[in-house]
């Protein structure tokens, strides 16, 4: 992904952008859950974009729909005032920062994302480790509203066991999320082999906090909610072909351990390894971004993975 951005002269009131990038047929920018560039005050304009061939801007209605991909760009006329097109050209270079945690190299999410339904940008300096080499991730303010943090591998660790001990996540507001994951950047098939465990109330503080999931999240079975309190926890999966058995427990599970709190095993629409990676992230939940306090901070002791 980069940045776009531009300026807009003679746009009546009420008008949005609505920005595509060209890969083959035309796709909505940045995403298909947030397909609108507002116009500010000074009619200058910016977006996060996906890479692509050619970039097209249209200057359209409040009430007009856009559609998530398109073969063509649609012609001047009815609720589109304009259509501006330029050519692609060689990206900046952006290069992510690496962190070292528990024997691994991870890097350092440095664009936005929209998972969550939100546009949330993140930021390097949420995410460090301690002298004690446990890892800290970090929702922080920023010039652009709530800042995130996100890890991933640079390989795919494939079947196996994954463990994560946590210190204590049961303090974090109900619109925070984290999250460990597996996730296919280059593919689509099988759900972008997405495998998650997640705490959070998802904005809704009456709710459970933590969930075991295959996607589609949808699915009601795909998704097993549970209540993780106080304290040190560990959260693992063990992923085996047509299986995925989670687990969380008090107390260090890379140790000895404590009494189980939630466990559940799927053996129905599990993905197959490929070419996904795993992720860890710690984000603001919903398109409202509310936090109450100062933001959130978790400490991730340990992560260990067995074939």
């Amino acid at each position: 992904m980069g940045t776009i951005a531009g300026r807009v002269k003679g746009a009546k009131p009420g008008q949005k952008l609505v920005l595509y990038a060209r890969g083959g047929i035309w796709w909505v920018q940045p995403f298909t859950t947030l397909p609108n560039t507002e116009i500010q005050p000074d009619s200058t304009w910016k977006s996060a974009t996906h890479m692509g061939t050619e970039y097209a801007a249209l200057l359209v209605d409040r009430s007009f729909a856009p559609a998530p991909t398109m073969p063509s760009l649609p012609p001047i006329g009815g609720k589109i005032s304009a259509v501006a097109v330029v050519k692609g050209g060689a990206p900046e270079t952006l290069t992510s920062p690496t962190l070292h945690f528990s024997g691994y190299d991870w890097k350092v999410r440095l664009l936005p994302s929209d998972r969550g339904g939100a546009a949330n940008p993140y930021s390097a300096k949420n995410a460090w480790t301690d002298d004690r080499g446990r890892l800290h991730l970090q929702i922080s303010k920023g010039a652009d509203g709530w800042e995130c943090a996100e890890l991933s591998l640079e390989r795919s660790l494939g079947y196996g066991s994954y463990v994560f001990v946590t210190r204590d996540v049961a303090s974090l507001e109900p619109s925070s999320v984290l999250g460990f994951f597996t996730w296919d950047d280059q593919g689509v098939e099988e759900n972008h082999r997405e495998i998650d465990i997640e705490i959070s109330q998802w904005g809704d503080p009456g709710s459970k906090n933590s969930q075991f999931t295959i996607q589609p999240y949808y699915v009601p079975v795909n998704v097993v909610r549970y209540l993780s309190p106080p304290g040190q926890i560990t959260y693992s999966f063990r992923w085996e072909p047509g299986r995925v058995s989670f687990k969380a427990q008090h107390g260090d599970g890379l140790q000895r351990g404590g009494a189980v709190i939630s466990e559940h095993v799927f053996t129905s629409g599990v993905p197959s390894p490929g070419g996904e990676a795993l992720h860890m992230n710690l984000y603001v939940y919903g398109k409202s971004r509310t936090l109450q306090r100062n933001g959130a901070e978790v400490v991730i002791e340990k992560f260990q993975y067995l074939p």
